[in-house]
């Protein structure tokens, strides 16, 4: 016999109440979702690389003013937590056709490869995409070991 999991069979309700309400310009009527923790953990999107020196992260995060965001990091954990506020209210008499960017606070922690010096962390935002500079310390960085020839 199949296991039941609760979550996918809510989240399965979720999927067919939206749909049945899709064309009445509703959006989503539970949004987040039941599986809120699941799909915020995605947000902001991020693309992650390292050199032999720093560890770059760039974050995604068009609408969100620069000092709605704050970053913090702890060892090897970086954590980007802001808001993006509402631009447009329902005011005015208009009608939502598609709303698919969110609004509201987030919070995502990303674990980074090796430990970071947070004292030289820098960052820059340019056009909706935080850039963070994340220097390794001494001990994460790779040492050149010379051999000796006999």
């Amino acid at each position: 016999m199949r296991n039941w999991d609760l979550l996918r069979e809510m989240s399965q309700v979720q999927r067919d109440i939206d749909e049945a309400f899709r064309g009445f310009g509703l959006g989503r009527l539970f949004a987040p979702g039941f599986d809120a923790g699941l799909a915020l953990r995605d947000w902001p999107r991020i693309n992650l690389r390292e050199d032999a020196d720093h560890v770059y992260v760039e974050a995604l995060l068009p609408g969100v003013e620069p000092d709605k965001i704050d970053m913090s990091v702890l060892g090897n954990t970086l954590t980007l937590s802001g808001e993006r506020v509402v631009v447009d209210s329902d005011k005015n008499g208009r009608t939502w056709h598609r709303r698919e960017r969110g609004t509201g606070k987030f919070l995502r922690s990303i674990e980074l490869p090796v430990e970071i010096n947070p004292d030289k962390v820098k960052a820059e935002y340019q056009h909706g995409l935080l850039l963070v500079t994340l220097p390794k310390v001494e001990e994460a960085k790779p040492k050149r070991i010379s051999i000796k020839v006999h």
